[in-house]
């Protein structure tokens, strides 16, 4: 009896042993589905969590859309209604802004006698600053939107010696489509590159040798200029302008209709992070009627001399600008150069006012053709922020200069035109300047001036620029 239980208590155990171990597994199973339930669950309650707040967001930005149409329909019924109240007196107040500029001047040769021999004289301000302290022109400008399609500008120039002229003053639109824009009044040409910059914007005290010669200084139109610029991502403009053509080469005709034209075009564009450039090309046609210019005679009397016929200027223009990755605060360098070639064809008349009585007594009349060139090419690098050094070469060249009085032998000779002589002028310039903000600027600058034949003139400049007011950004 006790054997036959021993055997089955064995038999038992024997059975027992796999059935706890699949209980064991079971139980093992049963934690892991409950585990990953417990997961599943979670994940989902995060999930609705999310979804309840992505839709509470979707609320609220819909309502913040309907309430940034209510405000952009609320500010055009103010705009609509600023611009209707526009007529009344004092409605608007247009942006203000004066520029102080001023010198120091120390020359070897007199401003007074100041000459670029070889070529005819453009007129305008071309010469030296006087000697010693002196006070340069004050610009007073004022800018502002006239109504929602036009803009007004006018910047009057307060002359040292007293009396005021019209510097600029000139309407532009605002809403023409496709890129159009259409300016009129008195505006600096579009031609070149520097032409409609303004004196105080230069990176040099006094224009380029070239702009003395050819624009006098610096062209101003008085008519009207359209411009396109391309909507692309390569800046393309281009340009033309109607004008009385009434400034050199040109001259004041006194006569209907239009006595200037000229064209130009741009592109322009980004290399890299760090480098932008601009290149273009430029033609101006005038018909100037006596266009009248000082000289002497062979015995030093005062001669007037003038031009009748056509000219035709043409230009190109470059200028590189590089930065670190576009930020030109620390350091930068600006390259920038320009040729021009202007040809004169009509007929020059000596003496037009018989004033030399005792040499000839009679004006004399005969063709003049000309074909000159000349350009420059100047660097400006920033080594240190607020810190500038830059260096200019100027060159002409006399070309070809034909005076019809003088080679048919008429009377006058050749050394009764002196300021025609045949003489190719340079000129290299350096500067250095401070600007401790944007809003003011001191610069030395030195330079060697040969524009007179056989002379050289060494020139020492201080000057100071100082703008107060609102003050728009300057050009490329």
């Amino acid at each position: 009896m006790f054997k036959r239980n021993l055997i089955a208590a064995a038999i038992a155990l024997a059975y027992a042993g796999p059935a706890l171990a699949q209980d064991a597994e079971l139980a093992k199973i049963r934690e892991e589905i409950r585990q990953m339930k417990d997961a599943y669950e979670k994940r989902i309650q995060t999930l609705e969590k999310r979804l309840s707040e992505a839709e509470a967001n979707a609320g609220k930005a819909e309502t913040a859309a309907s309430k940034a149409e209510q405000t952009a329909a609320r500010a055009e019924t103010a705009t609509a209604q600023a611009a209707s109240a526009r007529s009344g007196e004092n409605a608007f107040n247009p942006a203000v802004s004066l520029i102080l500029q001023g010198t120091y001047a120390r020359t070897s040769q007199d401003p007074n006698r100041f000459q670029i021999t070889g070529f005819v004289p453009s007129g305008g301000e071309v010469g030296p600053p006087k000697r010693s302290f002196g006070l340069a022109e004050t610009e007073l400008n004022m800018t502002a939107n006239i109504d929602p399609y036009f803009r007004g500008v006018a910047i009057a120039a307060l002359a040292p010696e007293g009396g005021i002229s019209v510097e600029e003053a000139y309407f532009q639109t605002l809403a023409l489509p496709q890129g159009f824009t259409l300016r009129g009044g008195r505006f600096f040409s579009g031609i070149g590159y520097q032409n409609e910059q303004h004196q105080h914007a230069w990176d040099f005290q006094d224009a380029p040798l070239a702009y003395k010669t050819f624009l006098g200084n610096q062209l101003k139109q008085d008519g009207l200029q359209l411009k396109w610029v391309a909507p692309t991502d390569l800046f393309m403009e281009l340009g033309a302008e109607l004008s009385a053509g009434d400034q050199f080469p040109g001259s004041d005709r006194n006569k209907n209709g239009v006595g200037g034209s000229a064209l130009f075009g741009h592109l322009g564009g980004d290399i890299g992070a760090s480098t932008a450039w601009r290149a273009g090309v430029s033609y101006l046609k005038a018909s100037p009627n006596a266009r009248s210019y000082q000289d002497t005679d062979s015995l030093g009397g005062a001669v007037t001399n003038s031009f009748s016929g056509s000219a035709k200027l043409w230009a190109v223009d470059g200028v590189l600008k590089w930065a670190p990755n576009g930020n030109p605060r620390y350091n930068n360098l600006k390259l920038q150069g320009e040729y021009f070639r202007l040809k004169q064809d009509g007929r020059l008349t000596y003496d037009d006012t018989a004033q030399t009585v005792p040499q000839f007594g009679v004006t004399f009349t005969d063709s003049f053709v000309t074909d000159q060139s000349g350009w420059y090419l100047q660097g400006v690098w920033q080594f240190y922020p607020q810190w500038r050094v830059g260096y200019r070469y100027d060159a002409l060249r006399y070309g070809t200069l034909s005076n019809g009085i003088v080679n048919n032998g008429l009377g006058p000779t050749a050394a009764n035109f002196p300021v025609l002589a045949n003489h190719s002028p340079t000129r290299n310039t350096l500067m250095l300047d401070w600007s401790p903000t944007e809003f003011s600027r001191v610069r030395l600058q030195l330079a060697s001036d040969k524009s007179r034949r056989g002379v050289t003139d060494n020139q020492v400049f201080v000057q100071y620029i100082y703008s107060l007011g609102a003050h728009g950004a300057h050009k490329f």
